[in-house]
């Protein structure tokens, strides 16, 4: 093991001891707030503590069976060898284990999210696109058992969408959805093709971790323009006589959301002002992150719109994500919602990346 990772773990068992004395004091124990705050921190690392003894006692039985090993006696000389492939085994898994108890937690994994779907190049197809992108995302949530809520739409010409937002909830949403920002390329015949040529259209896909009290932005309420009118699309008389759509400008960076999916003005004000809340946080998040610039580039990819993530291709019935050279022939499984096979490796791959960065940190 690394040794900047032992004087880190080392570090740790001994906070370990220390908020255990802690806990016992009088004084803290009084300390409400204080109290909660250190038996939370005591419970995330006894895990990490208890997986370091245990690597500790296989190290010293590694030792133990290669003294085996020196033995005259061919059958406890095997019996020494057949010890050190399990323990050796058994001390691989626990340091693999211990390492990934060792990564910080996305604060947002738990978040719910705002996915936004726009068409980008190509037209009349990309709206298309943008329609099935839409649907594999809502039958992953049925999947999930997550809560789907359209937020705005604009139509496309000839079927489809311009642009679309919603809102999801449930248990783990951003975690499994935060690596589907960035562009999304879609090649097939369209149906007004007529001579069957292959067309590439592209879609670009955004997904905002919903603003919890704590991390919201403080919103000038001068900073912002606020504009209200008739919801289109269905919904009945009541959409064609209430002004019950919003539009919210936010003035210093030109950001506009609108929200017409509720038929009450108050509500979506609501979903228009939390919207935007989580779209400057990210903004600002965006920002830091591009001022690090000593900050390795994530395996999985930085998230940018602007980056092609993934290739849909119809014709030979292929989806490609770039990020991790992941290639699979079941398109139309991927769509109708089977997004596991596509985000655990994403997810993995993302995981063995901050595994391997770890020391870098200490």
């Amino acid at each position: 093991m690394e040794k900047a990772l032992l004087t880190r773990l080392d570090s740790i068992c001994a906070r370990k001891i220390e908020l255990e004395q802690n806990l016992s004091d009088p004084e803290i124990i009084k300390n409400h707030q204080k109290f909660i705050e250190q038996s939370k921190e005591l419970s995330e690392l006894t895990p990490i503590t208890e997986c370091f003894r245990e690597i500790k006692k296989k190290q010293n039985d590694i030792i133990g069976a290669k003294e085996l090993l020196l033995d005259s006696d061919p059958n406890i000389k095997k019996l020494g060898e057949e010890e050190l492939i399990v323990i050796k085994n058994e001390l691989i898994e626990l340091e693999t284990n211990l390492k990934k108890m060792l990564i910080s937690n996305d604060p947002d994994d738990q978040a719910n999210i705002f996915l936004e779907i726009r068409a980008g190049t190509g037209g009349d197809e990309a709206a298309l696109f943008v329609n099935d992108l839409l649907r594999m995302y809502l039958k992953f949530s049925e999947r999930q058992k997550w809560k789907a809520e359209i937020i705005s739409k604009s139509e496309g010409e000839i079927g489809g969408f311009k642009e679309i937002v919603c809102k999801i909830s449930g248990k783990d949403v951003y975690s499994k959805l935060k690596f589907e920002s960035g562009a999304h390329r879609v090649q097939r015949v369209p149906e007004t093709e007529s001579q069957g040529r292959v067309h590439t259209s592209a879609c670009t896909v955004a997904v905002l971790p919903e603003v919890s009290e704590v991390d919201s932005i403080e919103i000038n309420q001068s900073d912002l323009r606020i504009d209200t009118y008739r919801a289109s699309g269905a919904g009945g008389q009541h959409v064609n006589k209430t002004d019950s759509a919003i539009r919210i400008t936010h003035l210093p960076t030109g950001t506009v959301i609108e929200c017409q999916d509720e038929r009450s003005q108050h509500k979506n004000r609501a979903r228009a002002m939390s919207l935007l809340n989580a779209k400057l946080l990210s903004n600002e998040k965006e920002k830091q992150r591009r001022e690090q610039a000593d900050t390795r580039k994530s395996l999985v990819g930085s998230g940018d719109r602007s980056e092609r993530i993934r290739t849909y291709n119809f014709p030979q019935g292929r989806m490609t994500d770039h990020r991790v050279n992941l290639t699979l022939y079941k398109i139309e499984q991927i769509l109708d919602g089977e997004l596991e096979m596509v985000i655990n490796p994403l997810q993995e791959e993302h995981q063995l990346n901050l595994m391997s960065n770890i020391t870098e940190k200490n």
